[in-house]
């Protein structure tokens, strides 16, 4: 795990964590890491937000792409920005939600409720980047 680049001068102040988490655990982990090093920590409202975001961004990764070519978390005053990397080609997309519980469905519709945007982009060299920024 990395340890957060902490920036503060005058024309640039934020937080940053990287790392390339195997689990969904370990992507959690680093994201209490990542909020214990904020200052002024964020409430306990939008650190859980983030903390769930992050976790269902890397599970579909994981489920769905194979694994997560990195986890960057990055804050500054305004907002928390979470970017997730995979090696699929494959954009997340909307589904009927599974109400027995086999198959989910849940996670990407409330990755989009919770963030105040999301953006999927082609990541260079193959794979997709999935960002979604959550007001701090």
């Amino acid at each position: 795990m990395n340890h957060p680049l902490m920036r503060d001068d005058e024309s640039d102040r934020y937080a940053e964590w990287t790392c390339r988490p195997e689990r969904a655990a370990d992507a959690r982990e680093a994201s209490y890491g990542f909020l214990a090093a904020l200052r002024p920590t964020p409430g306990t409202a939008t650190a859980q937000d983030l903390v769930l975001v992050v976790s269902e961004l890397v599970t579909n990764a994981l489920r769905h792409a194979g694994a997560v070519t990195s986890l960057q978390l990055r804050a500054d005053a305004h907002s928390l920005r979470i970017v997730v990397s995979d090696p699929s080609p494959v954009w997340p997309s909307d589904r009927t939600p599974d109400l027995t519980g086999q198959s989910g469905g849940f996670g990407w519709p409330m990755v989009q409720r919770l963030a105040q945007r999301v953006a999927v982009r082609p990541r260079a060299g193959g794979g997709k980047v999935v960002l979604a920024v959550l007001a701090r």
